[in-house]
């Protein structure tokens, strides 16, 4: 299956989940990042805002924030530029929707991805190697690039986030693509070797 039809097909099973069933994977989600202490041993953490049928963060971030921990989302790029900005989430937030009508936040401290302990990462699907299927527009890959020449030092943990329906035996990949060292699920923490 090529990457469009696959995204396709993920998206659409996505939406048939339940909202039901939707707030227990949140929950399960964040039992399992407690279990695993992906919170605790971390203090610079970046997250995303869920989009549409995308398994639900939220109470993971909010989590996060209670321990006061250092929690970071997105930036998109101007037009012409590929690499993220993260905003630090402060206690007077000013929101705005990007040209992609995804929520921002207007926070005047911001890190690039280096600077975080982790990043919790959004995705469509992924394999057993680790590979991670996004929404296309590289703005993660260009964003973590760095990270394909370092074998020691590698900061940040990329940690996707995603039902465990969306993992698939092999995903087609590309030499620019970099993955991932941990997907979080409604089921398990999947863990990879790099």
């Amino acid at each position: 299956m090529d990457k469009s039809a696959l995204r396709s097909d993920m998206r659409h099973r996505r939406r048939m989940v339940s909202v039901i069933d939707a707030r227990v994977a949140a929950q399960h989600l964040l039992r399992l990042a407690k279990r695993h202490h992906l919170l605790l041993c971390n203090q610079r953490i970046g997250f995303y805002l869920p989009m549409g049928e995308e398994i639900d963060l939220l109470p993971l971030l909010n989590a996060a924030l209670w321990l006061h921990k250092a929690c970071f989302l997105p930036v998109i790029p101007p037009r012409g530029a590929r690499r993220l900005w993260f905003s630090r989430i402060t206690d007077r937030p000013t929101w705005y929707q990007n040209r992609f009508g995804i929520y921002e936040h207007g926070s005047i401290q911001r890190v690039r991805a280096q600077q975080l302990d982790v990043l919790f990462m959004p995705l469509v699907a992924f394999d057993a190697q680790g590979n991670r299927l996004g929404m296309g527009g590289g703005f993660y890959d260009a964003s973590l690039s760095y990270l394909r020449h370092r074998c020691a030092f590698r900061k940040p943990k990329l940690i996707g986030v995603a039902y465990d329906f969306q993992r698939v035996e092999a995903l087609p990949h590309e030499p620019w693509d970099v993955p991932l060292d941990a997907v979080l699920t409604d089921r398990k923490l999947y863990r990879f070797r790099r």
